[in-house]
């Protein structure tokens, strides 16, 4: 191939990946905000084990009560 080519199909690569990243919007649908709730559920029940976990080391007087 020569260059002129090579440039061609860059040059549309690049473009197609542009509209990609722009042709997103900033709507969250039903579904955005679903997976955004479960995000935050998982996150908080991590929090409540990790706290859990560090007040029962704390009670069996463990030096190092982080889990």
């Amino acid at each position: 191939m020569n260059n002129f080519t090579v440039s061609l199909k860059n040059l549309v690569f690049i473009a197609v990946m542009l509209f990609t990243i722009t042709a997103c919007d900033s709507n969250d649908g039903p579904l955005e905000k679903a997976g955004k709730s479960i995000d935050q559920a998982a996150t908080d029940m991590g929090n409540k084990v990790e706290d859990a976990c560090e007040d029962a080391k704390k009670n069996m007087n463990v030096e190092d009560a982080r889990c």
